[in-house]
């Protein structure tokens, strides 16, 4: 199992008050109660992140870019990270511990924290559907961070008594398990998803995503380029934009360009029309040219806790367009960096609308960049800091003192 070794239930006191965003930076309204600042509470040097993927493993997305983004600034600020996790693992500045398949790794954590990482000061459990339930089993300091909650996922995965049964265990997990732990969420739609489950608005945090300094950006192409990029699975709804480039194409032209893979690209692929283009994994630098290239990034999926690739396109003045669901009303701010529509028609229309317009498409690509350097991961990094140093504090507080 690799395994590098890098260079160098957590209880929240804080009274209640105002919900804020604990991150530094970016131009939300913040919504959810913040780290105490008052004195400098002492950091947890060992972080151990529990997560089900590594940023190596081919079905990596956008919680494992946040993770190794976030471990990566940890471990440049003096923490010792550690992120034991399923399936391959590769070498970073950080250890990586892999504790053995995808599913059965969710089964050995306990042991592969006790054998292969040790002791720890904050144990982050990344909670992304299937639960590890860590303070069940882990008596330490703990953290969970949450991307979105999976409540219509699981009914798209599997079939009904297991779909119910994974509901139920995620639920119990975050607002059981967890009850008095900070959470560390990446939008204000997922921490009011936490909130609706019955987690206390005092528990949450919100640390938003980053995103890059692009540097130099490539030329926009000449020819209407629309672009999606993600994992090819049910739920980025890829099979819906299809059917509605059939409907698009001959009002604008051009070319859609699919980028990513996954489990549903043979099935998309056999039902692609005309001027469709699936690039299939890409380098950074043609990711960049890409995104800079493409006049709108669109962005169908039924689920998002904030959709990274949308701030991405917007740092390199790519306006989005996508559903009106929770995450992409955080990272989408509708009329001015790019549309939301309520349904499968006015999607279309968003669609078409902005190609025939180069003035509006123009305008909402500038705003979009300047939205967008409001977000670095310096912030993220910086903000996740805050609140492990809070739930450290917290849980190692003498006790009668708070």
């Amino acid at each position: 199992m690799p395994q590098h070794v890098p260079p160098v239930a957590a209880r929240a006191a804080a009274a209640p008050a105002p919900r804020r965003s604990a991150e530094a930076g970016g131009s939300e309204s913040v919504l959810h109660h913040s780290p105490a600042s008052s004195g400098s509470p002492a950091a947890p040097r060992r972080i151990v992140f529990l997560a089900r993927r590594d940023l190596g493993n081919p079905a990596a997305g956008g919680s494992e870019l946040l993770i190794d983004r976030i471990a990566a600034g940890l471990t440049d600020h003096g923490h010792q990270v550690t992120l034991l996790c399923g399936g391959p693992a590769a070498y970073r500045d950080y250890r990586v511990v892999s504790a053995g398949g995808d599913a059965g790794h969710f089964l050995r954590a306990r042991r592969a924290l006790t054998r292969q990482v040790g002791d720890c000061d904050l144990l982050v459990e990344v909670c992304n559907g299937m639960p590890y339930l860590a303070p069940l089993w882990h008596r330490g300091p703990t953290l969970c961070l949450v991307n979105h909650v999976h409540t219509d996922l699981w009914g798209m995965r599997y079939p009904g008594p297991a779909a119910r049964l994974g509901r139920r265990l995620e639920h119990w997990a975050l607002a059981g398990t967890h009850r008095g732990n900070l959470m560390v969420a990446v939008s204000g739609s997922t921490a009011d998803a936490l909130s609706n489950l019955g987690v206390p608005d005092e528990q949450i945090r919100i640390v938003h995503n980053g995103v890059e300094d692009p540097g130099q950006l490539a030329p926009t192409s000449a020819e209407p380029v629309f672009l999606a990029m993600g994992r090819l699975v049910e739920y980025k709804r890829i099979d819906l934009l299809l059917r509605l480039w059939e409907r698009v194409r001959p009002v604008t032209g051009g070319r859609l360009v699919i980028v990513g893979d996954g489990p549903e690209r043979a099935r998309l692929e056999a039902m692609a029309g005309p001027g469709v283009t699936f690039a299939g994994h890409v380098s950074e630098a043609e990711k960049h040219r890409l995104l800079c290239e493409a006049w709108l990034l669109l962005h169908p999926s039924m689920v998002e806790g904030w959709g990274l690739v949308v701030m991405e396109a917007a740092a390199r003045g790519t306006p989005a367009v996508g559903f009106d669901i929770p995450g992409l009303r955080d990272s989408i701010e509708h009329g001015s960096t790019g549309l939301l529509a309520r349904g499968e028609s006015s999607f279309a229309a968003a669609w078409c609308t902005l190609a025939l317009s180069a003035e509006r498409r123009g305008a909402m690509g500038r705003a979009a960049r300047t939205r967008a350097e409001s977000f670095r991961w310096s912030n993220t990094v910086q903000g996740f800091r805050a609140v492990a140093a809070e739930a450290f504090a917290a849980a190692t507080r003498p006790a009668g003192r708070g």
